[in-house]
């Protein structure tokens, strides 16, 4: 069982997702209000939500400023709603930190299937974490530090945020480098064969994630692409 906090606007739709959701088994919030929700999800004295479900159009503080918030505290899944369908709007979303996307109108059993999968790979990632003591040690490469225990990631000493997408992508690419990895196979191992995303979720994380290594000249070079087949992590000796 996931508790769930549910930001959405149309109070209608807010409570029969609400209702949707506990009907599978889990426990909710609701708020209509995106100051009220950003509120809670940024105050102290709450306990993190296991996935939220947020609309993008909201009174006060939109979808995408709450996940901006959010983003720079916690690394909570966030699932985005909207009526918007644009690809604009979905790569916006994405590079901010969205975990999933869902159009308008929403399908109940679409939403509760993909608030599902986020939650296995939520369990996937925590049962990892309590071997990773044991059996995971932090890859050093020419600066760039990856830690699978606090899953923290830092280039000559200082500290790279990342979302928890963006980290699972580094690890697997910085564990196994020089070995090419297609799109699909991203999709499938970081997101799950039930992933009903488009086709840019991985080059949009990739752009993000570059950004966030220092851009060109930097770390982030050693991510490179190619063409048509997928991507890499050249190590330093392959990259020179």
């Amino acid at each position: 069982m996931a508790h769930i906090v549910i930001v959405e606007d149309e109070q209608d739709l807010a409570y029969l997702i609400a209702r949707s959701l506990r009907e599978a088994g889990h426990t909710t919030e609701v708020f209509t209000d995106g100051n009220q929700a950003l509120n809670r999800l940024t105050g102290s004295g709450f306990a993190d939500p296991d996935v939220i479900v947020l609309d993008l159009m909201l009174p006060g503080v939109d979808g995408l400023a709450i996940t901006r918030r959010v983003r720079q505290e916690r690394f909570v899944p966030i699932v985005m709603l909207t009526a918007k369908s644009t690809e604009i709007d979905k790569v916006l979303g994405l590079e901010l930190g969205d975990d999933d996307y869902i159009t308008k109108p929403v399908s109940m059993r679409e939403l509760q299937a993909r608030v599902n999968a986020i939650l296995r790979r939520a369990e996937m990632m925590a049962a990892r974490s309590k071997t990773a003591e044991k059996t995971d040690q932090p890859v050093e490469d020419a600066g760039l530090r990856v830690d699978p225990v606090s899953r923290g990631v830092t280039i000559d000493g200082e500290e790279i945020v990342l979302t928890a997408r963006e980290f699972d992508l580094l690890y697997l690419l910085v564990t196994n480098p020089d070995r090419v990895f297609s799109r699909d196979y991203l999709l499938n191992r970081l997101w799950g064969d039930d992933y009903g995303g488009f086709e840019r979720t991985i080059d949009t994380h990739i752009q993000r994630l570059r950004r966030k290594l220092g851009g060109s000249g930097s770390v982030a070079d050693r991510i490179t692409t190619l063409w048509g087949v997928g991507y890499k992590y050249e190590s330093p000796e392959s990259h020179r």
